[in-house]
C-alpha cells in the first residue's frame, strides 16, 4: 500500500493527506450521528419502560388495596359468623396481611403404635 506513495511529490502527498483527513472527519461525523441516534432511541425505550413500570406499580397497589378490603371483609364476616354460632372446630386460622411472610410447613413423624395394634384388624360395629 505504501509502495505506491514513493513516487509522489510533496504537493501530491499533501493533497492525499487532506483527502484522508476529510474522509476520517466524515467517518467520525457519521459515527457520532449513529451514536447520538442510538442514545436517543435508548432514552426513548427507557422512558417507555419507566412508564410501564409506573403503570404496573399502580396496578400492584390497587390489587393490594383490594386484598386489604377483602381481608377486612373476611375478618368482619368471620367475627360475625363466629359470634352467631358455636364452633366445634378447634382450629383457628388467621389470614396474614403480609404476603411476603414465609410459611413453615413440617411433617410430623408417624405416631408410634404397638406392633399388636398395627397388625390387628380394625374393630367394626
Amino acid at each position: 500500500m505504501g509502495q505506491d506513495l514513493s513516487g509522489l511529490g510533496v504537493k501530491e502527498l499533501q493533497t492525499l493527506e487532506n483527502q484522508l483527513e476529510m474522509s476520517i472527519r466524515c467517518i467520525r461525523t457519521k459515527k457520532d450521528q449513529l451514536m447520538i441516534d442510538e442514545i436517543h432511541e435508548l432514552n426513548r425505550k427507557g422512558s417507555l419502560i419507566h412508564q410501564e413500570n409506573m403503570e404496573l406499580y399502580r396496578k400492584v397497589n390497587l390489587i393490594r388495596q383490594e386484598n386489604a378490603e377483602l381481608y377486612k371483609k373476611l375478618y368482619e364476616t368471620g367475627a360475625e359468623t363466629e359470634a352467631n354460632r358455636d364452633s366445634t372446630t378447634p382450629y383457628n386460622f388467621a389470614v396474614i396481611e403480609e404476603a411476603n411472610t414465609p410459611a413453615r410447613l413440617e411433617l410430623n413423624p408417624p405416631s408410634q403404635q404397638n406392633d399388636a395394634e398395627q397388625t390387628a384388624p380394625p374393630k367394626l360395629g
